[in-house]
């Protein structure tokens, strides 16, 4: 039961500063217009433990686990399960998520990759047969097994001091008894209209036969039930007991290719993080299927450039930025697969003589050619974070790929099933390619950041094709131009796709004519340019600095 004693305390006792940008004639959601130093609010800050989510319910969640003796890892799932139930168009149960873990007293930085793999009988040769032309956007074929749950479990059983039962429970009270809908997710629900020919989906999300409006309360007692399960069971009754059954059973009335061992072999693996060093500051991201390998290239190659004397924002700086991320980005269309099936010559890639050979390729004058196709879909995900009192950290990230994944609820789980298959390759000569029991390209990536061996930053930016660019930038915010962890995340962001470069609107019209001057095209993409979630840990200190995007509902809240 949620206790409302120890709510009351959190309010008193925390700081908390969550706002929604609202729709206007100018500006979408997702669009933060600001300007030089700006910023909507400070850091927050706090010394015993700090959460930072994409929704004000899920930070109180973890918040209240921290409270109750739970470390970071415990209070990570337990804010992840409540956004499971509270953005349902981003996460579920049914997708995949990807982890950082760092244990303080151990000074270990482990990585756990908990996606999901496609039915062994998936391959190119059978879509064809079943006639695609291409790997579909959405649907029953782009459903791989979901890795979450698994990934919940592998991560209490290694580094969590509380059960999944204990952890659970606050997203089985919001599942059951409901929560008012705000006006970033209403707006987001919307993309639900897209689904209401699956009867199971539809009943589930258009309750009224439309998505839910602001300040309408929603409640999904079919999760809760399934959370309950999942809570009494632990996680084998997701992948060889009565959810996997069910989920198994509507995937092949629905024409799928998955079977019951396909759940039952499931794994998720614990590895070693990729990383590289950016003027001294060493930055940790995910191995391949993961894109993070993106992100460590781009900072090899800006590392050549003394960034801060181009000025934040000018047009030489962003010109900079983005043909360094179209030449990492070229990379990524061929070296980011399954790593079971295609080794990448990770040394390679991440040294800093291939960043110098890239450099060469890059005109400050002129714009180069664009990159391979991005992938395709997927813009909706969570990211958190959480540090604890004794600075264990988690960063973390969980996604459906597209809003509400493949459009289907598994029949009466209240279970959605993400899309992540559709990030496949349909090119028999890509290392992506589609495979039987193969893990597709992903684009969710967590982050951290060390400095003298110690832990400085642990971060994340939601946002698919955006994440690694994301990344770069907000970096480059904190590393060279020494923004603090709120004002980092605020600042105006470019989002380059292969059709052209999207600015938000902090960037002057002087900026824009300069960069069509150098050949960028300029394209809009309204309220696509990521959600940022950040904790600081000030090395002289101890205290804990927080920040959370404005383009999204979040918080950070400490204590």
């Amino acid at each position: 039961m949620f206790c409302l004693k120890a709510f009351a305390f959190a309010l008193v006792s925390v700081i908390v500063f969550a706002s929604v940008m609202t729709v206007n004639s100018q500006h979408s959601i997702g669009d933060k217009p600001a300007k030089g130093g700006g910023r909507t609010r400070s850091a927050v800050r706090a010394m015993n433990g700090m959460v930072a989510t994409s929704q004000p319910l899920a930070s109180a969640a973890g918040l209240r686990i921290l409270q109750q003796g739970g470390n970071a890892v415990d209070a990570a799932v337990a804010a992840a399960a409540v956004l499971c139930v509270v953005e349902p168009m981003m996460v579920s149960p049914g997708g995949d998520l990807f982890a950082l873990v760092w244990d303080a007293k151990k000074k270990e930085l482990k990585a756990l990759n908990a996606s999901g793999r496609s039915p062994k009988a998936a391959s190119i040769d059978e879509f064809k047969k079943r006639g695609f032309t291409k790997i579909p956007q959405h649907g029953i074929h782009t459903v791989t097994v979901p890795g979450a749950v698994d990934g919940w479990a592998k991560l209490l059983e290694r580094s969590g001091t509380m059960k999944l039962a204990d952890v659970l429970q606050p997203a089985i009270e919001y599942a059951e008894r409901g929560f008012p809908v705000s006006d970033v997710i209403s707006a987001d629900w919307d993309n639900a209209n897209q689904y209401k020919a699956n009867a199971d989906f539809a009943a589930t999300f258009l309750p009224n036969g439309k998505p839910l409006q602001p300040g309408e309360v929603f409640t999904n007692k079919n999760l809760a039930n399934s959370l309950k399960l999942i809570a009494a069971k632990g996680r084998d009754v997701f992948y060889k007991g009565e959810l996997a059954a069910k989920i198994v059973k509507f995937a092949q009335a629905q024409g799928g290719l998955h079977t019951a061992e396909d759940f039952a072999t499931h794994t998720s693996n614990w590895l070693d993080p990729i990383s590289t060093t950016y003027r001294g500051n060493t930055v940790y991201e995910l191995p391949p299927n993961n894109q993070g390998l993106a992100v460590l290239e781009m900072l090899n190659i800006l590392e050549g450039y003394d960034v801060k004397s181009l000025g934040h924002n000018s047009a030489e700086y962003l010109h900079l930025l983005v043909e360094a991320k179209k030449l990492a980005y070229a990379d990524r269309a061929w070296h980011i697969a399954d790593p079971a099936f295609y080794k990448a010559p990770l040394d390679k890639l991440l040294s800093k003589e291939y960043a110098a050979e890239l450099r060469k390729k890059i005109d400050a004058g002129k714009a180069g050619s664009d990159t391979p196709p991005s992938s395709r879909g997927g813009e909706d995900t969570v990211y958190l974070t959480v540090v604890d009192k004794d600075h264990n950290a988690v960063s973390f990230i969980q996604s459906i790929f597209s809003a509400f994944g493949s459009g289907l609820v598994a029949g009466d789980t209240g279970v959605v099933l993400h899309n992540r298959g559709a990030g496949f390759s349909f090119d028999p000569n890509n290392p992506n390619k589609l495979e039987g029991g193969k893990r597709p390209f992903h684009t969710l990536i967590p982050g951290m950041v060390f400095r003298d061996g110690n832990l400085w930053l642990t971060f994340g930016l939601m946002g698919g094709d955006m994440q690694a660019q994301g990344h770069a930038q907000v970096l480059l915010n904190l590393i060279d131009f020494g923004m603090d962890v709120q004002q980092a995340g605020e600042q105006a962001r470019f989002r380059h796709f292969e059709s052209g470069l999207a600015l938000e609107s902090g960037v002057s019209a002087e900026v824009r004519k300069a960069l069509e001057a150098k050949g960028h095209k300029l394209t809009p993409a309204p309220g696509m340019f990521g959600g940022y979630q950040a904790i600081l840990i000030d090395p002289k200190t101890g205290a804990l600095f927080g920040g959370s995007d404005p383009r999204k509902d979040g918080c950070a809240i400490g204590w």
